[in-house]
């Protein structure tokens, strides 16, 4: 939760954010293959209205769209490389076409000012097939769709084939009127305690100095109806969509608002809509601990004796613990003349868990550090979930995410609130959850009031909504799905469980891909409550 200027695992977020392989291989310490890749995830809890807020976009009753913006033709052509705020990078290649979508800034004055919303799409390989569009949001929420989407392509070769593949930087993110906060140096300094009130207040203040126009009309419910716009510009009846992560909650709530216009939908890593911020928490904390120690006994198998977290669960949380306090007191040297933080050690450790394949990394990261007293691999992990490129320019991600998140939720915790929470906390996660509570107060200062405790998703009437949740996901907890499909309603939500590891199933596990497959392509649906193993 942005509880700090830096993201961290107090705010796991729902970007998969490929890791660079060749510079984690050049970092290893037990000299194994390089491997695919880690990314990141989820909510900003908040409490306590600060006075003088602006009052944030809520569902309601609107205007309709002018001819202007529900006609017009997006001018598609070759994509540029991404932008900073997009994440930086290549140019993905002739195959992918960028434009950009007009949008109000306020559906409530929907003649009034508008917005530049950014698109990127790949035709149909196979168009005498061609189903229609088919949208995606990756996660986040902050993540840009633009950068994400020609990197996780091949994932979607099959769906590829029928579909035009489409995706976005939602309002707020990347190229579409991104929210600004803190300039790159300021990120990048030591945020030591970063949890404070005084830094929040900082953090706060410069979204607020740099962004204030913005801020109200970034939310999901105005990104929803982005979507449905976006529909009628890519000339789709209805809206075929694939959420992962934030982009379940983006997707119920679009289904909410538009019921008749959802088309096949896939929902992949569920973010539940039923709790609250502090339910949700804790639910993270327990989560992220139950993939710390899977991992952790992955490392006692593979390597015994010379696994870094020791010989059991509560010795690696113990050694886990001890590191993280020396490098409170003395940061670990880097190659590159950064410090390891204590903060960033932890955020790299999340950023581990979002993928089974990461395990590795995360052997080799706390090995590095246990032996060699360096902290080369975690950073690199770090930086990897916290938007921070190579040049050391980072992406919005980290001002989108707070900005999106305290407009989507009404809640703003106090101090006190916060503390009466820590030791739930602390008995979800010995490791994470000391520092994810704080995220708690990541809202509490936000000068734009929240809209709702929660999401609203029930979608009497809409088309089935396939809703797939995976039992060792850290970030959104199989729960969720299960929870998320009966919000939908009686003959929508279809739930799917997988049970396996990692944040999302698509691409991961056969059964849940071909299941996925079967329904996007030929509209098939699983029957609700099947199992994949």
């Amino acid at each position: 939760m942005p509880s700090e200027p830096r993201r961290s695992p107090r705010k796991p977020h729902l970007i998969r954010r490929p890791v660079r392989a060749a510079a984690l291989a050049a970092a290893s310490l037990l000299a194994v293959p390089a491997l695919a890749a880690c990314g990141s995830d989820a909510k900003a809890p908040a409490r306590a209205k600060p006075s003088g807020q602006a009052t944030a976009t809520a569902p309601a009753p609107l205007p309709a769209l002018p001819a202007a913006l529900t006609g017009q033709k997006p001018a598609w052509r070759t994509c540029p490389a991404p932008s900073a705020a997009q994440g930086g990078g290549k140019a993905p290649g002739a195959a992918w076409e960028c434009a950009s979508m007009k949008a109000p800034l306020d559906y409530a004055k929907p003649a009034g000012e508008t917005i530049d919303v950014a698109l990127i799409r790949k035709k149909a390989t196979d168009p005498g097939k061609r189903i229609g569009s088919l949208v995606y949001n990756f996660g986040g929420p902050g993540g840009s769709g633009v950068h994400t989407l020609p990197q996780a392509a091949d994932e979607y070769k099959k769906l590829g084939a029928v579909y035009d593949l489409v995706s976005f930087d939602p309002r707020g993110v990347g190229n579409s009127a991104p929210v600004v906060c803190l300039d790159d140096k300021t990120l990048d300094e030591d945020p030591g305690s970063g949890n404070t009130l005084d830094d929040i207040k900082k953090f706060t203040d410069a979204c607020k100095q740099k962004s204030a126009k913005l801020l109200p009309h970034v939310g999901t419910v105005d990104t929803a109806r982005d979507m449905d716009l976006m529909r009628q510009v890519l000339g789709d009846q209805k809206l075929n969509y694939f959420g992962i992560s934030y982009g379940t909650r983006l997707g119920g709530v679009y289904a909410h608002l538009f019921p008749k216009n959802v088309g096949r939908t896939v929902f992949d890593a569920v973010v539940d809509p039923t709790t609250d911020e502090a339910q949700a928490g804790l639910g993270q904390a327990k989560g992220f601990q139950l993939a710390l120690e899977h991992a952790m006994e992955y490392c006692r198998s593979k390597y015994t004796a010379n696994c870094p977290t020791g010989p059991s669960d509560a010795e690696g949380n113990k050694r886990i613990n001890e590191m993280l306090e020396k490098l409170k007191a003395k940061p670990a040297a880097t190659d590159s003349g950064r410090k390891l933080t204590s903060d960033l050690a932890l955020t790299g450790i999340a950023a581990s868990l979002y993928d089974k394949e990461a395990w590795e990394y995360l052997v080799q990261g706390l090995g590095e550090l246990r032996q060699l007293g360096t902290g080369n691999l975690l950073l690199l992990l770090a930086d990897s979930y916290n938007g921070r490129g190579e040049d050391g320019r980072y992406d919005n991600s980290n001002a989108a995410q707070a900005a999106i998140n305290c407009v989507d939720t009404s809640r703003r915790y106090t101090v006190e609130e916060k503390t009466a929470q820590e030791a739930a906390f602390r008995a979800a996660s010995p490791v994470f959850g000391p520092e994810m509570v704080e995220g708690l107060l990541g809202c509490s200062q936000w000068p734009v009031r929240g809209t709702a405790d929660k999401p609203q998703v029930s979608a009497e009437g809409a088309a089935p909504i396939v809703v797939i949740g995976n039992t060792g996901d850290p970030a959104t907890p199989v729960e969720g799905a299960k929870r998320m499909a009966d919000s939908l309603g009686r003959g929508v939500g279809v739930n799917l469980t997988v049970k396996g590891e990692g944040h999302g199933t698509y691409g991961k596990n056969s059964c849940a891909t071909k299941a996925v497959d079967a329904f996007l392509v030929d509209g098939t649906a699983p029957a609700d409550g099947t199992q994949c193993s």
